[in-house]
């Protein structure tokens, strides 16, 4: 294929015209398109940012399609996923022709195990009366599903604690051995996707695969002529993940678990397998506890410091050996009883590289949510790691967000990723910024860090709100800001007022674009792959610049490693994820050319600090202002 080529697909009276109602090309569109079949000619990498509204999926689907490569997509969450295989792909394949087989492959975790499945028992003392319920909504399923996605099991909760027990885990999955593995369906999945000729995974499974091909012990996605990565910006944080190690303590709970059931039928005799479990699972929480009542992060050497998670630590290792011992003397006795064991050996083999902090290179830290804590080993630079991915030959690759640039530099991208060599391209969103929204850093606003923010910016900011047609998006840093402004907004705004939290994500979004006047108070995860259009949101307010917290403490580690080599940490590290963070916050307000709205950033620093200008330069070009009243203004006039 060559440019030419890309002008035929996306022309007016091209294939996807022909298939595709009131299809119209953008400029853009055919920009990236071209630049895609160049990449994939010459095999020179290929960055792009594609500015909301360029439809860069079908700008390198189709030209990815048309030539008749195998293609792997990778993308950046699971509802993306499903979103790009069960509406894009389909419209593409209709419109092309495309007549090879294409497959969906999700990680492990996704699909029913069968074996588990029948091995779970209603009497397990561990089950609540909610998760025996679903339960029985899963066996209901389980015979008439032909995938065995868990996802489409109807009425079960994403954070239900039946799935970690009908779900199988790299630690006890029994592979080839397993009595059903022909009837598997992860099995049946990987090698659906093993014979298509274009596979779509998530960028979780995308490192998963390269991390088992370190291992030297196959794949689980197949070889690729094009690799595609959409949602490209979350790739330096997921590749950080599997290229380190990470353990948690939920891991030494399901050993004990699974250890129980085994005993229960492989050797009801050994009373000391129930024994060893009980003590096990026991330390496994007081390691958890030695750490505090808090959630959150936090440097690992400096609390393996501290007396009490030293000595929690200590009794963990002490009952992981005398577990050895007794797992040791049932080898034999039975499948499951074996594989407890290779699972306990591999299980205090990463425990043992994970506390070993002085290592250089990486970032030893830990993460504690109410029940379980994780220890994490994560590398501080993927870029030599997936540069040597990059070597691969034969394959081309092409990088795509709506936010990977600063300003109109893509350094900060290409030096995480260790591109050393590429093409880069920039295509601005066709949207009418000018005309379709506005601006607004009030005046007056109070403290960044201040105690009781929330509440006083939801104050501040309650009359704007009203004046709103439709609905509101009131993103957060933190979930302190965000409980705080939910709280003064339910108290004092004649409107539904929502909160992240309450309810799944897909339901609160589906309340709130039915509503049509709501405000969806959020945090993280609602600020990016959200695509509300219409009315429904007219408005986004941002509570403040997006800097992680500087006690996070892969960035401190970061900005330490900066400091050694003589760089300006908050450039190279803070300030561009900041930036790029921010893009996909603001990207939340303009989905459509029809749609309007105003955008409050209720940070003062991007007008009074100088690195303001830099945020304001990788922003779209809406008018700006700093008045509330003329802000409200422009929201009445929306209607």
């Amino acid at each position: 294929m060559d440019s030419t080529d890309a002008l035929a697909l996306f022309d007016p009276q091209g294939p996807l015209a022909s298939a595709i109602d009131g299809f119209l090309p953008r400029a853009a569109q055919v920009d990236m398109s071209a630049a895609v079949i160049r990449a994939m000619n010459d095999k020179v990498p290929l960055v792009v940012e594609a500015g909301t509204g360029t439809g860069k999926t079908f700008a390198y689907l189709a030209p990815a399609l048309a030539a008749g490569k195998k293609v792997v997509v990778s993308t950046g969450s699971r509802n993306l996923q499903e979103q790009l295989y069960h509406r894009d792909l389909p419209t593409l394949i209709k419109a092309l022709n495309y007549a090879h087989p294409v497959a969906l492959l999700k990680g492990r975790s996704n699909y029913l195990c069968i074996e588990r499945l029948g091995r779970l028992s209603d009497a397990v003392p561990s089950l609540s009366s909610a998760a025996l319920a679903d339960l029985q909504t899963v066996r209901r399923f389980a015979p008439l599903t032909t995938s065995g996605d868990v996802g489409d099991i109807p009425g079960l909760s994403e954070r239900s604690d039946i799935l970690g027990l009908i779900t199988s885990t790299n630690d006890n999955c029994a592979g080839r051995d397993c009595a059903h593995y022909q009837d598997c369906y992860l099995v049946k999945a990987r090698n659906k996707a093993m014979e298509a000729q274009v596979v779509v995974v998530n960028h979780h499974l995308f490192f998963a695969d390269m991390a088992v091909r370190d291992t030297g012990f196959g794949q689980l996605i197949p070889d690729a002529e094009v690799c595609i990565l959409d949602e490209a910006h979350q790739l330096p944080d997921i590749a950080g993940q599997y290229f380190g190690k990470s353990q948690s303590s939920r891991q030494f709970g399901d050993l004990a678990k699974d250890m129980r059931l085994a005993q229960k039928t492989e050797a009801k005799d050994m009373a000391q397998l129930s024994k060893a479990a009980d003590q096990l699972e026991r330390c496994a929480q007081d390691f958890r506890l030695a750490f505090g009542l808090d959630t959150g992060r936090g440097q690992l050497r400096q609390a393996l410091a501290r007396a009490p998670v030293a000595q929690a630590l200590a009794r963990l290792n002490e009952s992981l050996g005398f577990t050895h011992e007794v797992l040791k003397l049932a080898l034999g006795r039975g499948e499951q009883l074996d594989q407890c064991f290779e699972r306990l050996i591999g299980l205090r083999t990463e425990l043992d590289a994970l506390i070993r902090v002085e290592e250089n290179g990486h970032s030893f830290w830990y993460d504690c949510s109410r029940l379980h804590i994780t220890l994490h080993k994560t590398p501080l630079s993927v870029a030599e790691r997936f540069s040597a991915e990059l070597a691969r030959e034969n394959t081309s690759w092409i990088f795509t967000s709506a936010t990977l640039a600063v300003g109109d530099s893509f350094e900060h991208f290409c030096h995480d990723l260790g591109l050393s060599e590429c093409r880069t391209l920039q295509l601005d969103s066709p949207f009418d910024y000018p005309r379709q929204s506005r601006l607004c850093v009030p005046r007056y606003l109070p403290e960044t860090s201040g105690a009781g923010r929330g509440h006083m910016l939801a104050q501040t900011l309650l009359d704007t709100l009203e004046k709103v047609p439709g609905g509101t998006f009131f993103l957060c840093t933190s979930y302190q800001v965000m409980r705080e402004v939910a709280e003064v907004l339910r108290a004092r705004l004649d409107r539904t007022v929502l909160m992240q939290g309450e309810d799944n994500k897909v339901r609160l979004l589906e309340q709130f674009s039915q509503d049509g006047r709501a405000v969806l108070v959020a945090t993280g995860s609602f600020w990016e792959g959200i695509d509300v259009r219409g009315k429904a949101l007219q408005c986004v307010v941002i509570d403040k610049l997006p800097f992680a917290a500087p006690d996070d403490p892969l960035l401190s580690a970061r900005l330490e490693d900066c400091r050694r080599r003589g760089e300006d940490g908050f450039a190279r590290v803070q300030l561009p994820r900041a930036i790029i963070t921010l893009k996909q916050g603001v990207g939340r307000l303009i989905r459509d050319v029809n749609d309007k709205g105003a955008l409050v950033i209720a940070d003062a620093r991007l007008v009074n600090r100088g690195y303001g200008a830099d945020f304001i330069a990788s922003l779209p070009a809406m008018p700006r202002t700093r008045s509330l009243p003329a802000l409200n203004e422009f929201l009445m006039n929306l209607e």
